[in-house]
């Protein structure tokens, strides 16, 4: 929760213009727009384990095992949100034109292989999403995004390397043999950084759509 109240606070530093009444004026109710925002809160929430499970892995893999202590008292309250409603993919096959022309300005801009989840996921309401985009698109690369996405990663791998307790007794040969049994040990250290590299870029994009949708 730490890690999105600074990256949602941050973003507002972008100064996210807000699209409700340009969505009402397409004709989004507003529970079409509830909708959008539970989607967006699901991913919200959920990409912080993302970001330090990628980070985790590719500290094991790469520089060792983790400093911090073996003891850590058990959460026993619910992770996720509590959000009820149907989780649709819109995969480039399904995809008309214009959003697959969305998809593919995102893969360039973002210097991504391949759409995200959650961008899939947003893209359920194609003209929500490319209008949302086209916004987001125009910060995306300054130097206030970028300080944003490297304070994100400077800050997750601080708590993975000295922080975060290991009650799992995760150990880098472990892992390091695991990853071995399942592929080459190069091509999986490539996967790990591949996903901790974007996750503070889309943590920074998904706290951006967020903002769009608040009243001015």
């Amino acid at each position: 929760m730490d890690l999105r109240d600074d990256v949602e606070s941050r973003t507002t530093e972008l100064n996210p213009a807000s699209i409700l009444e340009p969505l009402a004026s397409m004709g989004y109710a507003p529970r079409e727009i509830d909708a959008i925002r539970q989607m967006n809160t699901v991913f919200s929430h959920g990409n912080q384990m993302y970001v330090l499970i990628a980070t985790i892995a590719r500290h094991l893999l790469e520089v060792g095992d983790m400093q911090g202590k073996a003891e850590a008292e058990p959460y026993d309250e619910r992770h996720a949100p509590d959000i009820q409603g149907p989780f649709v993919l819109m995969e480039p096959h399904h995809a008309d034109e214009p959003t697959q022309v969305v998809y593919e300005d995102i893969k360039t801009i973002l210097q991504l292989p391949f759409v995200n989840t959650d961008y899939r996921a947003f893209a359920r309401w194609p003209s929500y999403f490319a209008l949302a985009w086209k916004d987001l698109r125009e910060k995306v690369g300054t130097k206030e995004y970028e300080r944003i996405c490297q304070d994100c990663h400077d800050r997750v791998a601080i708590m993975v390397a000295r922080l975060l307790p290991n009650p799992g007794n995760l150990s880098s040969d472990a892992l390091r043999r695991a990853a071995e049994n399942d592929a080459g040990l190069d091509e999986v250290v490539q996967v790990c950084r591949l996903f901790q590299w974007l996750l503070p870029g889309l943590i920074n994009n998904v706290a951006y759509f967020r903002h769009q949708l608040e009243a001015v």
